[in-house]
């Protein structure tokens, strides 16, 4: 029995020597497949360990990598830019992903794909983030690594220095000239005929936001000009207050307190009610719903009353636009957006000098919203 005993404990452990001999490169795959689907902190290591040995990969094929990180997925303004990357996939050869967090507000679920991305070395990073300083330690992971990364929508502020080749996004201020100058069109003639001094409402949301700071200001400056420097008056908000006495235009700028409906629809409000008023902008899309708040109770923008426009979309000011409540209003270009991050992506990694790049904005009324150009621009 002993002898029996002990044969069969022989033979079990060839057969076990055996099935792991067979299994050895099996065991490299698991290796690597589960290296690539890691936790943060696995991939964090790999990024780190192939720094100083790879470079940003392509695919099987020899195809480029592109990550696109955006703000979120939900809101048709990232469709529209997805949209962009993918004309640009097409146009360059490149394969893109495209990932956005479920919500603008999900800072640790868009540096989880980042570090995701960073882990499986693409060739280029095309980042909007959420927050910069949360983004930080995987951003120097992919400067290490050697991935370019290119800022796009809002960017990449304040980054460590050299991370960013170059962004894609809107220059705010060039688009708030652009409404000035297609509000200027509409009331040209009362302003060059008044016998009074007239009057022109901007309402802005905040007076810190750098982007909705030169939005407003930028409408300010173009309308200063077209009006001429000398006649205008710059009133209201002490952040751009330049008064003249005698002007034949008072721009009279409005901003709440706090960032609130209620309080940014009582500042329009104040204005609307102004007898000598004739037009008045609102800066972005909070801005302009609040002057279209502040009107249902006054009746005072539309055909043949005061000259409304705006700045983005969204239902509201959609609407507006289309009963022609507004004149119009001045989008940002998100297919734009989206294209070009992808271009300046590619020619990073190609090793070429890229700069930062204006996306552009468009101007829309109820005549032209609907038009190929446009429509994909105007997001709810």
């Amino acid at each position: 029995m002993k002898t029996r005993k002990l044969m069969a404990a022989l033979l079990s452990t060839v057969i076990v020597v055996s099935a792991l001999t067979a299994c050895g490169g099996g065991g490299a795959k698991t290796s690597s497949t589960k290296s690539a689907a890691s936790t943060k902190s696995s991939a964090t290591s790999t990024a780190k360990s192939s720094a100083a040995t790879s470079t940003p990969a392509t695919t099987d094929g020899g195809t480029k990598h592109i990550d696109v990180i955006a703000k979120g997925f939900q809101h048709q303004f990232w469709k529209a830019v997805e949209l962009g990357t993918k004309k640009a996939a097409e146009e360059f050869g490149v394969e893109v992903t495209f990932q956005g967090p479920d919500n603008e507000s999900a800072i640790a679920q868009q540096v989880e794909y980042l570090n995701t991305a960073i882990a499986k070395q693409p060739t280029a990073i095309c980042l909007a983030a959420l927050d910069t300083q949360a983004s930080i330690p995987s951003i120097q992971q992919a400067m290490e690594a050697n991935i370019p990364i290119i800022g796009f929508d809002s960017g990449v502020p304040n980054a460590p220095e050299g991370a960013i080749k170059a962004n894609a996004s809107t220059n705010n201020a060039v688009a708030g000239a652009l409404a000035a100058e297609e509000l200027y069109k509409l009331i040209e003639s009362k302003v060059k005929d008044a016998k009074e001094p007239v009057r022109i409402g901007v309402v802005a949301q905040e007076s810190n936001s750098q982007s909705i700071v030169d939005r407003t200001k930028g409408f300010v400056d173009k309308m200063t000009e077209l009006c001429g420097a000398d006649n205008v008056s710059v009133e209201g908000h002490d952040s751009l207050k330049n008064e003249k006495s005698g002007a034949k235009v008072v721009l009279d700028v409005g901003i709440p307190a706090e960032v609130k409906d209620v309080d940014a629809a009582a500042v329009a409000s104040a204005i609307l009610e102004k007898n000598d008023l004739i037009a008045i902008y609102g800066s972005n899309e909070f801005a302009a719903n609040a002057i279209i708040t502040a009107n249902e109770g006054l009746d005072k923008i539309g055909e043949g009353k005061v000259v409304a426009v705006g700045f983005d979309a969204g239902k509201k000011l959609l609407d507006a636009v289309r009963s022609k409540l507004f004149a119009g209003a001045v989008t940002q270009d998100p297919v734009q957006i989206g294209y070009q991050a992808v271009k300046l992506a590619v020619e990073a990694a190609d090793g070429k000098s890229v700069a930062d790049v204006d996306t552009g904005a468009k101007w829309y009324n109820a005549d032209n919203m609907d038009a190929d150009d446009i429509k994909p621009c105007l997001y709810e």
